[in-house]
């Protein structure tokens, strides 16, 4: 069994894979957009205007795989409850991704040296998801 985060951008899901792409070196393993569904879809469900939008996508982090869509939701994305959290190999590693993310983000908790880290903090990307980046405890 797996588990795979998906998050819903509305309407932000191309800004949100050039940005992870640039910034977390992501890899974009297929994108469908609504336009290019075999099927149509149900009435009412897409928005007029959002045929371009995307439908569903995957892409990897790391050896993580994320899914994500733009919705069919008009108002902002919003990620409550959920934290997604990047293991860095190294102190410099952890520092470059910390950044990374938090170019036009909000830093929750700074990163700094913890007992159980040699470096963890929190940050809000530009997209409101929550990152929280460590690095991978000694024996991990």
């Amino acid at each position: 069994m797996q588990v795979i985060p998906y998050l819903n951008f509305n309407g932000r899901c191309d800004e949100a894979l050039d940005f992870y792409e640039s910034k977390l070196g992501a890899e974009l393993q297929m994108k469908m957009r609504f336009s290019e569904s075999p099927d149509p879809p149900p009435p009412g469900m897409v928005p007029p205007g959002s045929e371009n939008k995307v439908m569903h996508c995957s892409f990897r982090v790391g050896h993580t795989v994320i899914m994500a869509c733009d919705g069919v939701q008009q108002e902002p994305a919003v990620f409550k409850g959920i934290t997604l959290a990047l293991m860095a190999e190294s102190i410099t590693e952890a520092e470059q991704k910390f950044a990374a993310l938090s170019d036009g983000g909000k830093v929750q908790m700074p990163l700094m040296q913890t007992f159980f880290s040699d470096r963890w903090g929190m940050v809000t990307d530009r997209f409101g998801v929550s990152w929280m980046v460590l690095v991978t405890p000694k024996g991990s």
